[in-house]
């Protein structure tokens, strides 16, 4: 009897005694195994360690007026994108800029600062003729020390006119910086995240009042991920990672290593490291999962600690 009609007849009858192999089988069968447990491990030892990771904005603000102001308009509303430097809203500037307009009049006025000019002139002119005259004994001394004190009080006259002159230049500086206090702009590229306040509110100033917009900038990304300390020394700043955020038909971006956390967390033995991804089209959306490729960390180190990104992602 044949090995094959040997085997069927085994599995007829229902034996649960082994198949014995056939002597020129069971060698080919074993190299085959081995071939087998070759291509199913070496990948996984040459495989890239994958860990969740948490994409967030560079930096997100609240915008707030730092004087307290009525609101004029808002130029922008929740999702807009913003450039650096643009207007996005305007507190009532009515009383500062008649202020300014004020300082600017009498900063520019020169009719005090001639005639104390002239006076200051006229003065010295009348001191040398009474200091010759004195001389001369034409005069009394008293005489001349009236004109020298005409000619100082003439002088502190005109002092005075241009100490006028000047303070109504700083006034409307002063004016000016109060209107560009109230004029509230983007300090980044980035998002308008939410609109708190509308026009006709009152914007007050100081921290915890309420904001007028919340802004993010989203230009250049941060991944958060927090990683095993077995990957402790084989992460360093500039190495590239590949980034696959998790939303439909995303591809991976190369982040580059921007910060790797010199204090551990000992309670869950891991420690956190931040990516730099750039993102200049504003395409990629902040605040969502995805999977950090490490190709310098092995497929065997387990990524325990990629189900708590979010919990450490707040360190600045």
């Amino acid at each position: 009897m044949s090995f094959a009609q040997e085997t069927m007849l085994h599995t007829l009858r229902g034996r649960k005694a082994e198949i014995p192999l056939a002597p020129r089988t069971a060698p080919m069968l074993a190299a085959r195994l081995a071939a087998l447990a070759l291509l199913a491990c070496g990948p996984a030892a040459t495989q890239a360690a994958d860990f969740d990771c948490v994409i967030e904005p560079r930096e997100v603000i609240e915008l707030r007026s730092p004087i307290e102001g009525l609101i004029e308009r808002i130029n922008v509303d929740r999702g807009d994108t913003v450039q650096k430097g643009q207007l996005v809203a305007q507190l009532d500037t009515s009383v500062e800029r008649a202020a300014a307009s004020l300082a600017r009049h009498r900063s520019q006025m020169q009719g005090a600062v001639r005639a104390g000019e002239s006076r200051v002139e006229l003065t010295r002119r009348k001191y040398d003729r009474a200091e010759e005259l004195q001389k001369r004994n034409f005069v009394t001394a008293q005489a001349r020390d009236e004109a020298a004190s005409d000619q100082r009080l003439a002088s502190a006259e005109l002092q005075d006119a241009q100490d006028n002159r000047k303070s109504a230049e700083l006034e409307l500086v002063r004016q000016n910086e109060l209107i560009r206090l109230k004029t509230l702009r983007s300090p980044f590229d980035g998002v308008v995240v939410e609109r708190l306040q509308n026009p006709g509110e009152l914007a007050e100033a100081g921290v915890g009042r309420k904001p007028i917009l919340k802004l993010a900038e989203i230009g250049t990304l941060y991944v958060e991920v927090i990683l095993p300390v077995e990957a402790w020394g084989k992460v360093s700043p500039g190495m590239k990672i590949d980034v696959l955020p998790d939303i439909p038909g995303a591809t991976a971006h190369a982040a580059s290593v921007k910060v790797v956390d010199r204090v551990h967390d000992a309670a869950s033995a891991t420690f956190g490291v931040r990516l730099e991804l750039p993102n200049p089209k504003l395409t990629l959306p902040a605040g969502v999962r995805c999977r950090a490729s490490f190709p310098m960390l092995p497929q065997s180190g387990t990524p325990r600690a990629a189900t708590a990104p979010a919990d450490r992602s707040a360190r600045k």
